[in-house]
């Protein structure tokens, strides 16, 4: 396999964390591998609602951590969630200063949204619903303006160049719909910074490359992933016939929108104090149970907002008017989408995973401050605070070099995935390991996934999604209860006490998934 050497950190994704991580590193040479043009294809850019920080005099770290405690169930890291939320203040000032326009008042303070489970509006935005997409665009300008970071386009990696359990680089692939022949790249650290596992799901609110591969890379190497049971599930997503599915933020419950069905019944108010500010474990519930019901549950914010939500949230209204419909007179159509995966590649508080000289932030890592259901906003957050730690942790271990780009050339005589076995897996996923799970399920879905893995080993990309989506499985069916966003319909109840994390090779879930394949023959 053909071999590029160069001495630039190699970090994976274009996302809100690999674009800061990228920054803060300067003048540290980089290398990042982004499958589209930057701004295209990363989760981030897509994020509505915003990023949480305590900013009101009348706020505190102290109440954000207990905030994010308290949503994840007894799974977070109490030290992470002080660790995050203390750092929040000063990353929003610093995105600020890079030139973010977050919304402001007339005497210059934040405009801040009330989300889910948050018990201060601390959820800074920008444009109503466009935070992600802003931010991303004002890092992205300063990205390209840093002589020391190289982005290579159109790229992906595929696998990890591990020698005696330490990271070398990375096995790149073009990202284009024929793919390339493989080729090692080299560098002096690799920096994970992929996004999480929402398109492993037939409804999902992610962009279509998010689909757990860098998970899958990961775990395939031999790190441990974990909490990888834990997926959120978004209850407003717009059910719409889309793939993705448009988001119909949770901003809008924060200004007052109510979920009825097509009764015009509202069902929230019967099942938890908040209503539609219930944590989103219990509102995606809600809302998956109303439609297996037959009841399309539906987001209304004509009292709240009228004619200004599409002014006020352009995103909701572009996707609403694409859709045909006036979310100033009719209500929105909504269905529980995956979102956000908890788990991921294990980290430690410098963001150091299980192999030597890898390093993971954002949503491909499992920090501990997401626990068992990640508090609303917390997911960008989390992307800031980690790409920073990651990259003063890179800049100890690796010595400044001077810069000098690398070329890249791709070759042919690579196998992307089948479209069919793409789809076959993500129904798979949604179907047995999705809102409700029980033992049945799961176990179906692991033979299904082997099945599939089977007949596909040809490409490295649809080895890295079947992974992923064996991890989430076998995690599920480990464990026998019920406990933020992971349910169980055959263990509905919740363990007293404090929750233990989970942590698993790939090895061992394939063990797991193999004697579950032979019971079954």
């Amino acid at each position: 396999m053909k071999t590029i050497e160069t001495s630039q950190v190699i970090i994976v994704g274009a996302g809100l964390g690999a674009l800061y991580a990228a920054l803060k590193l300067a003048p540290r040479p980089v290398v990042m591998i982004s499958p589209e043009r930057l701004g295209k294809g990363a989760s981030s850019a897509w994020a509505q609602g915003g990023v949480a920080a305590a900013m009101h005099m009348s706020d505190s770290a102290e109440s954000h951590a207990a905030d994010t405690i308290k949503a994840g169930d007894g799974m977070v890291d109490a030290d992470v969630a002080d660790l995050v939320t203390q750092e929040a203040r000063a990353h929003i000032l610093n995105l600020t200063e890079l030139g973010t326009p977050f919304d402001r008042t007339e005497n210059g303070d934040y405009v801040m949204s009330r989300e889910a489970a948050h018990s201060f509006a601390r959820v800074v935005r920008v444009k109503g619903d466009q935070a992600g997409a802003e931010i991303m665009a004002a890092l992205i300008e300063r990205v390209r303006a840093t002589p020391s970071i190289q982005v290579l386009e159109g790229t992906m990696a595929i696998d990890l160049d591990v020698t005696d359990g330490r990271v070398g680089g990375v096995v790149l692939q073009s990202a284009d719909d024929a793919r390339s022949a493989p080729l090692i790249l080299r560098g002096s650290a690799v920096l994970l910074a992929g996004g999480g596992s929402g398109g492993l799901y037939a409804l999902t609110t992610n962009p279509p490359r998010i689909r757990g591969q860098v998970i899958g890379l990961a775990a395939r190497a031999g790190a441990v992933i974990a909490d990888a049971e834990f997926v959120q599930f978004h209850p407003t997503a717009m059910d719409v016939g889309e793939d993705p599915a448009p988001l119909a933020t949770e901003a809008l419950r924060g200004e007052g929108a109510i979920l009825t069905n097509n009764r015009g019944e509202r069902f929230m108010q019967a099942l938890h104090p908040d209503a539609e500010l219930a944590p989103r474990d219990v509102v995606a519930r809600a809302i998956f149970a109303q439609s297996q019901a037959g009841r399309r549950p539906m987001l209304d914010t004509r009292e709240v907002l009228g004619e200004a939500i599409k002014t006020q949230y352009p995103a909701v209204a572009e996707a609403c008017a694409r859709n045909g419909i006036d979310p100033a007179i009719e209500p929105i159509p909504v269905a529980a989408a995956a979102h956000y995966h908890m788990g991921g590649i294990a980290t430690d508080t410098e963001g150091r995973a299980s192999l030597d000289n890898l390093w993971v932030c954002g949503e491909a890592s499992s920090t501990g401050l997401h626990g068992a259901n990640r508090l609303a906003s917390n997911g960008l957050l989390e992307a800031l605070v980690f790409a920073r730690i990651c990259a003063q942790s890179i800049a100890k271990s690796v010595p400044e070099t001077a810069v000098s780009p690398i070329d890249v050339t791709f070759e042919d005589g690579g196998t992307p995935p089948d479209p069919d076995a793409v789809a076959q897996l993500r129904q798979t996923m949604t179907t047995h390991v999705g809102v409700v799970r029980n033992a049945t399920g799961l176990k179906t879905a692991l033979r299904t996934i082997a099945a599939l893995e089977a007949a596909n080993t040809a490409s490295v990309s649809f080895l890295n999604m079947t992974a992923t989506a064996t991890l989430i499985a076998v995690a599920a069916l480990n464990r026998e209860e019920s406990r933020g966003a992971h349910c169980r319909d055959d263990f509905p109840n919740t363990f007293q006490g404090q929750g233990q994390r989970s942590r698993l090779t790939l090895k061992d879930a394939l063990a797991i998934r193999s004697q579950i394949c032979k019971e079954a023959s």
